[in-house]
């Protein structure tokens, strides 16, 4: 029996996904360097570090998993060498979030089969650390308890369309709710009709469930995947399992754990939280989380003379200088091989300009 909080924290797990390439940030964000392993915010340690370094003060370190993509073995390792190599999980191919979830989960199971576990993207930043830890432990406690799958919301604070919604049902616990619906990502008409009803929140991604919980869902609601990872009994936890890894992960539907488990399933809550979360996911949300000067202009590590010009953010790598006037609320993000001149407002095209700079030029910016 769980008596001791020492024991009840030996069998929570914590599930770092670190596998995208952030190709809203480009081109400072790479594929040979996606944003996660950046230092975006000049503090010594990257997106991925900082995930890592919240995280341990709820989770024991051993029992904290990276499911990444094999390319980023390295980085992982040579940005977090006291994970083990059991503790990083390589997939073979990208295949969204509900394969990586669903792996995870069962190569924890296999583990422990009285797990909880946490799931965290690798690349947000958290501003009140104390308050997220007692938000992932009020999480576990509530999961630990019944069949649940909890995500975290946060209270909008702008028509944001960037980001999935999540509409509350009846109140369980204070502060915990059913989920009534799932909005991914509307327009900007619609985004302000959620914020005035107050029933809305943003879906930060982060999650946390049994083990047992959200296997049992994968078999109700994504079954074409459980089966998969079900033809891996016996190998999980065990030498064979890389290789059936590489063998059967290749084969699984891409498809997010949203869309795939969480907007069907009826056992879902979700915990409002307020911890100073941002999923640095755009170039003006860095903007809006670093200090400005007193021309209202963030300069990432960079030398800028800026005259008559204000609400921009530089981001310009080695030691160049940075000379600008009348420029007003602009991205000039300096790769080196790259140089990237765009309006704030219109920066939902970075990524379309990322697809044509690939079929102009191949691999050769990317």
């Amino acid at each position: 029996m769980m008596n001791t909080e020492k024991e009840i924290r030996s069998h929570r797990y914590c599930v770092i996904m670190c596998g995208g390439i952030g190709s809203r940030f480009w081109p400072y964000s790479r594929t040979g360097l996606p944003k996660q392993f950046i230092d975006f915010l000049g503090t010594g340690r990257s997106l991925l570090q900082m995930s890592y370094d919240r995280i341990r003060s709820v989770v024991p370190a051993e029992n904290i998993l990276v499911v990444t993509n094999e390319a980023y073995a390295e980085l992982v390792r040579r940005q977090l060498p006291d994970l083990g190599d059991n503790s990083i999980l390589l997939e073979p191919a990208r295949r969204n979030t509900a394969p990586c979830i669903a792996w995870a989960a069962y190569h924890i199971k296999a583990r422990d089969a009285h797990a909880s576990i946490v799931v965290t993207p690798s690349d947000h930043l958290i501003t009140r650390e104390e308050s997220f830890r007692d938000s992932i432990v009020r999480g576990f406690e509530f999961v630990e308890s019944r069949d649940a799958l909890l995500t975290l919301g946060i209270q909008p604070t702008r028509p944001e369309t960037g980001y999935g919604y999540i509409q509350i049902g009846d109140e369980v616990e204070p502060g915990i709710n059913k989920v009534k619906t799932f909005t991914e990502k509307p327009n900007v008409e619609l985004a302000k009709v959620f914020i005035d009803t107050g029933e809305f929140f943003w879906n930060s991604g982060i999650f946390l469930w049994k083990a047992d919980s959200i296997i049992r869902a994968l078999h109700e609601h994504a079954p074409e995947i459980a089966q998969v990872f079900d033809r891996g009994a016996g190998h999980f936890g065990t030498a064979s399992e890389r290789d059936f890894i590489e063998m059967e992960f290749p084969g699984c539907m891409s498809i997010s754990i949203d869309f795939a488990v969480m907007e069907k399933a009826s056992n879902v809550y979700v915990e409002t939280v307020d911890f100073g979360w941002s999923d640095l996911g755009t170039w003006s949300s860095l903007y809006d989380n670093s200090p400005r000067n007193s021309d209202g202009n963030v300069t990432q590590n960079c030398k800028v003379m800026s005259y008559d010009s204000s609400g921009n953010i530089f981001a310009v790598r080695d030691d160049k200088l940075v000379v600008v006037q009348g420029l007003n609320d602009y991205i000039v993000a300096d790769a080196g091989d790259v140089l990237l001149i765009c309006p704030k407002s219109e920066e939902q095209d970075i990524r379309n300009m990322v697809s044509d700079a690939k079929l102009k030029f191949g691999d050769t910016y990317l």
